[in-house]
């Protein structure tokens, strides 16, 4: 799976079915997050670049604690509105940090629990 595990390719369905190892190796942010938004994955590519300890992030509401920048029209919106959502948007995040471009790859599927933010910097 690694070698298909890369930020723009990687499918939903096998990032799902990934355990906490393999989404730790990914060389990029991952979040994982239920329709209610409260954090179930939080990768230790994330952590690091975040400076947060995923502990700390585990069953918070990603868009109302976790990252408020990502909470408007062009991320949280997203998942409101699109039941079935692969997008990769450019990004600049501003909460704790200096603005910092990146790169995000927006994930759901209608028929999983669980959504995905990719986040490469």
């Amino acid at each position: 799976m690694s070698l298909q595990a890369n930020f723009e390719s990687v499918a939903l369905r096998d990032l799902d079915a990934m355990g906490d190892a393999e989404r730790d190796a990914l060389p990029f942010g991952v979040v994982g997050f239920a329709a209610d938004t409260l954090v179930q994955v939080y990768n230790a590519t994330e952590a690091r670049m975040s400076g947060l300890d995923p502990t700390t992030v585990f069953g918070v509401p990603f868009f109302d604690a976790v990252a408020q920048c990502m909470n408007n029209f062009l991320v949280a919106q997203r998942f409101e509105d699109e039941p079935d959502l692969d997008a990769i948007v450019p990004y600049v995040l501003t909460l704790r940090m200096r603005p910092t471009k990146v790169r995000l790859r927006l994930l759901a599927a209608a028929d999983l629990p669980r959504r995905y933010i990719l986040i490469e910097r």
